[in-house]
């Protein structure tokens, strides 16, 4: 049998085809190298998404759609905690997760060594004053007012920034995101703030001035940002949520083709269709 000599030519990351050329007939082999467009390398990669259950996931059923238009092969992996998405992305189980805000993300980063980047913002769910007493703005609450908000660290400080920006206190600088009530330095209202769960706190508004609650204890308690709220937080506050990647995969060119799928008009216009106020774009 003649040797022969094999050429691979690559026409897409994912297809090898071999040349062969008799050395008897055949001095010279010539091979076509084929270098793929961005369109191609993105259809060619399934890009595996990690979201938690509920809001994320169906905005991300959405996304998938508007991708898998352009070319894009979508893979959609919810998951039930707020460690796993995190985990299976370090590991290389997932591209690209959609859950977390970037506090959530850096401390993960700090205390699990993780390497992770934010691609872009998403969504916020917006925390959001409530009152039964009439008020209208949170300038409107009088002096001594009864203000609840809730006792969980990262909530409390939502809720406290939210009423420095009103101008109703002021916080330590120095607490910055861990702000809790210990560092109002100046209440000129002498405001009476009240930690309770985040769960209490709807049922709670008839004997408070005003209340700070999350859009998933608003919602089933029949509250809506747009009707009865008095003050929400901005929607490219630092809780906003994020498209979270690995830091070494933040400058490949899918990433930057998804984020532009998530931030289309059409995710958009379902996000305030279906939510109703309750959550808000944060781009």
């Amino acid at each position: 049998m003649l040797p022969f000599a094999a050429v691979v030519v690559r026409g897409s990351p994912s297809d090898t085809s071999l040349i062969s050329c008799s050395t008897a007939t055949i001095c010279s082999c010539t091979a076509v190298i084929c270098v793929p467009t961005l369109s191609a390398l993105a259809a060619a990669k399934t890009i595996v998404v990690g979201v938690t259950a509920g809001p994320h996931a169906e905005i991300m059923e959405v996304v998938k759609r508007i991708a898998e238009k352009q070319g894009m092969k979508i893979r959609i992996v919810e998951f039930n905690d707020f460690v796993q998405p995190n985990a299976a992305l370090v590991a290389g189980d997932l591209d690209i997760n959609s859950f977390q805000h970037k506090p959530y993300m850096d401390q993960q980063n700090e205390d699990r060594g993780y390497k992770l980047a934010s691609a872009a913002p998403t969504i916020t769910f917006p925390l959001t004053y409530y009152t039964r007493k009439g008020y209208k703005t949170l300038a409107d609450l009088p002096q001594g007012a009864r203000v609840g908000i809730p006792n969980d660290p990262t909530n409390a400080n939502r809720a406290l920034h939210m009423l420095e920006e009103q101008g109703l206190v002021r916080l330590n600088p120095k607490a910055g995101i861990r702000a809790t009530v210990l560092d109002i330095i100046d209440n000129a209202k002498k405001l009476r703030i009240i930690e309770l769960d985040s769960a209490q706190l709807p049922r709670s508004l008839e004997d408070l001035d005003a209340a700070a609650i999350n859009a998933s204890y608003a919602e089933p308690a029949g509250l809506t940002p747009a009707k009865d709220g008095i003050a929400q937080e901005r929607p490219d506050g630092p809780y906003a949520n994020i498209l979270c990647v690995r830091a070494e995969d933040l400058s490949k060119p899918w990433v930057a083709k998804f984020v532009q799928c998530y931030h289309s008009p059409e995710v958009k216009a379902f996000v305030e269709k279906r939510f109703n106020g309750g959550m808000i774009c944060a781009w």
